[in-house]
This record gives structure tokens, sequence and C-alpha cells, in this order.
């Protein structure tokens, strides 16, 4: 077996990801070496200013020094840095690049919306393309095709709709953070608010259905912390396990009946629960927010939840 050992940095609105991983072309194996988060909230109030905050950037580099710190004891010769949808809006972006490029020697490379959502596809749908939904002993069985993946970020939520490849993608200005600080400032929301990010979120999935055709979707596969969460949640776990969330179904009903909750409690209600995350306390209602109603436009009956995101889908592409 021929592999090789890569190194693949995810830099979103509120958490920068680090995976570090052997890969096996030949295959399509990809096994972990290190594979962490941590909530740094590049995008605390860019949706406001329209810049990075100083705060917010030394907490991203202070992850990054830990993150080389990891990539150079592992021995990983290649690294691909992606940022996305924060540090491709910001004024001072040109900040955030040259202190990556200063600590990790690489250009952080702001890919598009729509680079993201390939990015998310790749990582999400790679186990299951070629396999037979119909063969019982497949990682695919039971899930019809075309898949649509949303990866619900920070500031953006990508869709992308496909079989073994792309086929339509879009990204479009909704995400947890981006919700919450625009429109979720009260503990726990009132109904107005709520009703003011639903109808935020109803409008930008119109724009999403202008590229992608929404209503084609057999299988809705979610990606990313908050879709995690909410599946942690519905499977009742004592504390956060990806191999249980990994491929989880959480029926639509239950979505709503979290969501409902989640945007009911208070943060002291959402920070006792015990999947969740002390980054993802303030946000979660509003990550929720968007899965849900994304689900109900396209008549989803379920999600289908992904450990392997844009994240995984980076290290593929480190191989070209």
């Amino acid at each position: 077996m021929t592999t090789e050992r890569v190194a693949a940095i995810d830099c979103g609105t509120n958490s920068i990801r680090l995976l570090v991983a052997d890969l096996d072309p030949d295959t399509g194996s990809l096994t972990d070496l290190d594979r962490r988060m941590r909530i740094v909230r590049l995008g605390q109030g860019v949706d406001t200013t329209g810049r990075l905050a100083p705060e917010a950037l030394e907490r991203t580099f202070a992850a990054c020094r830990d993150y080389r710190d990891a990539i150079d004891a592992l021995g990983a010769k290649r690294l691909r840095f992606v940022a996305t949808s924060a540090s491709r809006d910001a004024e001072n972006r040109e900040d955030f690049r040259t202190g990556v490029r200063e600590i990790l020697g690489v250009e952080p490379e702001v890919v598009t919306g729509d680079e993201e959502a390939a990015l998310s596809f790749t990582g999400a749908t790679r186990e299951l393309a070629g396999a037979s939904p119909d063969d019982p002993g497949s990682a695919a069985s039971g899930f019809e095709r075309p898949f649509l993946v949303l990866d619900i970020g920070g500031g953006s939520t990508e869709f992308v709709l496909g079989g073994d490849r792309v086929e339509a993608a879009r990204s479009v200005n909704i995400g947890c953070v981006r919700m919450t600080e625009r429109h979720l400032r009260s503990d726990p929301p009132t109904p107005a608010e709520i009703a003011a990010a639903k109808a935020d979120i109803e409008a930008a999935i119109d724009l999403a259905a202008e590229s992608v055709p929404l209503d084609r979707a057999k299988t809705v596969v979610g990606l990313a912390g908050s879709v995690a969460t909410v599946a942690g949640i519905a499977l009742d776990l004592p504390e956060y396990d990806p191999r249980r969330i990994h491929h989880s179904r959480i029926a639509v009903d239950r979505v709503r009946e979290i969501t409902e909750s989640l945007l009911t409690g208070t943060h002291d209600q959402r920070a006792a629960i015990p999947v969740m995350h002390p980054g993802r306390v303030d946000v979660i209602g509003a990550g929720a927010l968007v899965l849900l109603t994304i689900m109900e436009r396209v008549g989803a009956r379920e999600v289908v939840v992904s450990e392997h995101d844009i994240l995984d889908g980076i290290a593929w592409s480190v191989l070209g």
C-alpha cells in the first residue's frame, strides 16, 4: 500500500480545524493521525464592522502555532490551508494572510464559495462514491442519489448537489454566527428575532435554489458542528462521539423538536447539554434553525450526518 502523509487546515468563521492523515489514493482510504478543532470565532463582529478583530486574529494565530507543532511532530510534508467566509469578507484580510504565512509557511487559500462547496462534497461523499446503494454491505446502503450536501458554517452555508461528482453548488451568507449576531441577540431569542432570522434564511435558500435544483435531492447530508451537535442531542449521547454521530440519520420531526428547545432555552440550559462544545453554546440555536429551515424547504424526511467534510476534502485535494 502506498500512502502519503498530508496535513489540512480548515479555518472558518467560528472554528479552525486540523487533520493530519495518511491517504491511499489506490483504495480511497483516509486514516486519521490527528484531527482536532478549536473555537476561535475569527468572524467575531465581521458582519457589523467588516474587519477581523485583533483579539480574534490572535486566537486564530495561537491555534496555528499549536497546529504547526503537531504537523511537525507527525512529519507531514505537505499542507494545504483553506480559509472561508470571514477572511473572504474582511477589509483587513491581509493581516490574516500574513500571520498564517509567517507561522505555517504556506499561503492561506481564501477559496470561493463554489470551491468550498466542492471540497465539502468530496469530503462528505468520497467513501460513498462508487458504492451501490442497494448493497447492504456498502457504506452507501440506503443512501439514494443525488445527494444534497449542506455545510452549515459560522458565516455561510454551502449547498452542493451531486452523485459521484458535483453537479451544482452555491454558497450563501447564512451561518450560525452570522444569524446569531444579526438577529438572535436576546437570551433566549424573542419570537420576533426568530421570525426575522427565519425570513433571512428563507431568502438565502431562494438564492441557492437559483443555482441548485433542490427538488432533485434524494438524500440530505449535513456537515459541520451545528449539524453534528443536533445529532448528538438527538442520539442522547453522554459526550461527543464522532463514531456514533457519523452516518446517523435524524428525522426532521426530531430536528424540529431540538431546534425549538435550543431557541427557547437559556444560555445555561444549552451549556448543560452533554455534547455541547462551549464555543457553540451561543450560536447553536441559529445553526439548528438553518438546518431545519432547509430540510423543511426541500421536504427532507431526515438528514444523514457526516463527520467527514471539507477538512477531508482539503486533505484529498493535496494529492491533486
